[in-house]
């Protein structure tokens, strides 16, 4: 869990302040909605260079947390339900 909101504040961070910085400029002030847009694309450039290593961690603790849990397929419940057991195939 830890990897996925470090990588997280790190995104929101790599958003927010190119905005606020932009905010900080009166004409911008008046585009929100453009410095929005600018912010997204400087937080998606930052987040792609400098963000590697906690998205390298947080995908690997979802991949741990995915091969912990037990696979079931759909024979498997098929058999659970029905009570019986599904023939050796070989």
């Amino acid at each position: 869990m830890r990897p996925a909101v470090v990588f997280g504040v790190l995104r929101l961070l790599a958003f927010l302040v190119p905005f606020g910085l932009m905010m900080l400029i009166p004409v911008m002030r008046e585009f929100a909605w453009l410095s929005a847009i600018f912010a997204a694309l400087i937080g998606l450039s930052l987040s792609m260079l400098f963000l590697r290593r906690p998205l390298d961690d947080f995908t690997a603790d979802m991949a741990a947390r995915r091969a912990r849990r037990a696979v079931v397929t759909d024979e498997d419940v098929e058999d659970a339900v029905t009570g019986h057991s599904a023939p050796d195939q070989r």
